[in-house]
């Protein structure tokens, strides 16, 4: 199979800080200023043409992060991240400019995906139909709900018909008979032979809709295989996860943030 997504062993820092402030100090000192946060740590795997891989882990663990490091939202700190083909992230209100109005966005958009304005003028109408936003779409974004916000976003990301799919969490939204078309939509890339990442807690879709799971743990993959092997693991850490005392849990959330506090070298290379 052709492999469409190479991740090299990624990482992605961010700072945090206690002020405001303290971010002019991060700028002027030569060490720089604030803690280290990794979001991911030494992250590699590859995906093929035709997989389908749901990105699972508790809220924290980095999904999000790495959604937005192979669409190419954001760049990681270290290693290299290759796709091949283009690349479409369906989040919620991910790339929509809060100050103009749907159809404007879906102008905008097209146009950083390389649209000319005939093919968007071409594709506007379908985008819209799917949308369900009718007159809504002539209205200033900021005056969308959260719902709204996703139907134009997957509206827009499934009309341009992307190589390498990326869904985080953007179904968890709207009303059940656009999921219901979201997700009939979802399966007709799924049998085109996409390349689909799916970010969910709802492991009962996990199991349903992805062949592969990858699980991220402290911003480190914990697992990555076939649905059948990593989700049973996932699930039982949940159970024991739940099963905690609300110390035991916060010493684990603790545990985690002082793990991704530092980069672990990666010696397996």
């Amino acid at each position: 199979m052709t492999k469409t997504v190479i991740i090299d062993n990624v990482s992605k820092k961010y700072k945090l800080y206690n002020r405001t402030s303290d971010k002019l100090l991060d700028i002027i000192l030569p060490n720089g200023y604030g803690d280290d946060f990794y979001a991911l740590q030494n992250i590699s795997f590859t995906a093929e043409q035709g997989d389908v891989i749901g990105l699972i882990g508790v809220n924290g663990s980095g999904k999000s992060t790495l959604s937005n490091i192979i669409a190419g939202v954001v760049p990681p700190t270290n290693g290299k991240v290759e796709t091949i083909g283009q690349t479409s992230l369906i989040a919620i209100a991910s790339g929509l400019n809060n100050n103009l109005t749907g159809r404007e966005n879906i102008e905008l958009k097209c146009l950083m995906l390389g649209f000319s304005k005939k093919e968007i003028r071409e594709l506007e109408p379908e985008i819209i139909d799917f949308s369900e936003l009718g007159r809504f779409i002539d209205q200033p974004v900021k005056t969308y709900s959260s719902g709204m916000k996703s139907k134009l976003g997957f509206a827009i990301s499934v009309t341009v018909d992307p190589d390498i799919l990326i869904i985080d969490e953007a179904l968890s939204v709207g009303d059940q008979a656009f999921a219901e078309k979201s997700k009939k939509k979802m399966y007709s890339f799924k049998e085109r032979g996409k390349t689909i990442f799916f970010v969910s807690h709802a492991i009962g879709q996990i199991k349903d809709f992805c062949q592969k799971a990858l699980w991220l743990e402290f911003g480190q993959i914990k697992a990555y295989g076939t649905t059948a092997e990593v989700v049973p693991q996932y699930e039982a850490f949940l159970k024991e996860f739940k099963a905690m005392s609300k110390e035991e849990q916060r010493k684990f959330r603790e545990t985690a943030l002082e793990k991704q506090s530092r980069l672990v070298l990666n010696t397996a290379r």
